[in-house]
């Protein structure tokens, strides 16, 4: 009988080269590949440095995306010289789901202790863990439908983003990824972001009781590095003291992007569930992490319903030792205060810029390192509705 061959083997990936814009074009997301190849972005790059990339022609590229998921950059020593003793390290199991981990249990002790330094009141919470930032903010809606039983409605903000699988797109008011995939969770409400009156009118209205839960950024991320005003988050948490459900979406904010290990906490937000992952697998690995407040956790996955929730390769030890060792790198070289004293001097430099540029550039914005440059209209948003016209000035800039 006959084998099917593979046209690709392993030993041929490293002289693809640029076939591979070929290959992808021909079976992967062929008009991304198009339009970030019209952008001369699209590779396949060679690392330099941690932070300096170079394609098959040569052009020489700082590495500035990763979706703030590169807290190291590319192939940081400390962490990659880890990654490659592991295995002599370890001799546990690999997909521990039904077993104790010693790699898993150091990351959940060093995820909770760092967050009960700042915010005691979590010093006995618990930790799921998964594949992603998306499925880190489904399980934390999980577990507040499951603490909130009689609830209804779910609070979200304008310009949010929480991810785009089924759970977390309901509450990612964005029409372009929303209107293809409706229905999808009902009794969303979503208000004005940093508008605490609205906030507390609203809860008032519906009744704390009648609320599962509020999801919030404390800095907004896709939504273009958005600050609330200073009494946003310590407005919910007086709510959350009166009864209210609070989840802190910090997988973009948190362990050190906007200069503190927890934006939310620092800001003066005690929520009851953090959701976490990009920086907690240091760009090697997928790692996403829900921390619930103890009788939030048990109220989803307390006694015979501890399997209630799964995710087959979250908690795999692998990924636990580079979370654990990530985590170490943070905390260690100080990487929350490193960013917050460059974030201040790149937010200066960019205002020079848009100083010198006021035709192109309307504002910039910072938390940290992760900054925004919001560009003057390309076009009339009569001309092009929707988002084409923003995407449009965003490529021309980039390309640029």
């Amino acid at each position: 009988m006959n084998q099917p061959s593979l046209p690709v083997s392993v030993s041929d990936v490293a002289t693809l080269g640029g076939r591979a814009l070929g290959l992808e074009r021909a079976h992967g997301n062929s008009d991304l590949t198009r339009i970030i190849e019209t952008l001369g972005i699209a590779g396949p790059f060679e690392v330099l440095s941690p932070w300096e990339l170079r394609d098959e022609r040569a052009h020489h590229l700082i590495n500035a995306g990763g979706y703030a998921a590169l807290p190291f950059g590319e192939h940081y020593a400390p962490l990659t010289e880890f990654i490659q003793t592991y295995f002599d390290m370890s001799r546990g199991m690999s997909l521990p789901q039904q077993s104790a981990s010693a790699w898993r249990a150091a990351l959940e002790t060093n995820l909770i202790a760092l967050l009960a330094f700042y915010a005691p009141s979590h010093h006995d919470s618990q930790v799921f863990f998964s594949n992603s930032g998306a499925e880190a903010v489904e399980t934390a809606l999980k577990f507040a439908r499951t603490a909130r039983p009689k609830a209804t409605h779910f609070i979200n903000f304008t310009h949010a983003y929480h991810g785009k699988t089924a759970g977390a797109l309901s509450l990612t008011p964005n029409e372009e990824y929303q209107a293809p995939f409706r229905p999808l969770l009902n009794n969303v409400v979503t208000l004005p972001y940093g508008d605490a009156q609205a906030l507390e009118d609203k809860v008032a209205a519906l009744g704390v009781d009648n609320i599962i839960a509020l999801l919030v950024e404390p800095i907004q991320g896709e939504g273009g590095v958005v600050h609330p005003p200073k009494d946003f988050l310590p407005t919910i948490n007086a709510l959350r003291e009166r009864g209210l459900l609070v989840i802190a979406d910090e997988i973009q904010t948190g362990l050190g992007r906007c200069g503190h290990l927890f934006a939310s906490v620092a800001h003066g937000l005690d929520p009851d569930l953090i959701t976490l992952a990009k920086p907690l697998g240091g760009g090697i690995l997928p790692v996403g992490a829900t921390i619930a407040r103890r009788e939030v956790y048990r109220a989803m996955l307390g006694g015979l319903q501890s399997k209630r929730h799964s995710s087959t390769f979250g908690g795999g030890s692998l990924a636990m030792a580079v979370g654990l060792k990530s985590l170490e790198i943070i905390v260690q070289e100080g990487l929350a205060q490193r960013s917050r004293e460059l974030g201040e001097e790149g937010l200066a430099r960019l205002r020079k810029v848009q100083r010198a540029y006021p035709d192109l550039i309307q504002e910039v914005r910072g938390a940290g390192m992760l900054f925004a440059l919001q560009l003057q209209p390309v076009l009339s948003p009569k001309v092009l509705a929707g988002e084409l016209p923003s995407q449009l000035g965003s490529a021309l800039a980039l390309r640029l």
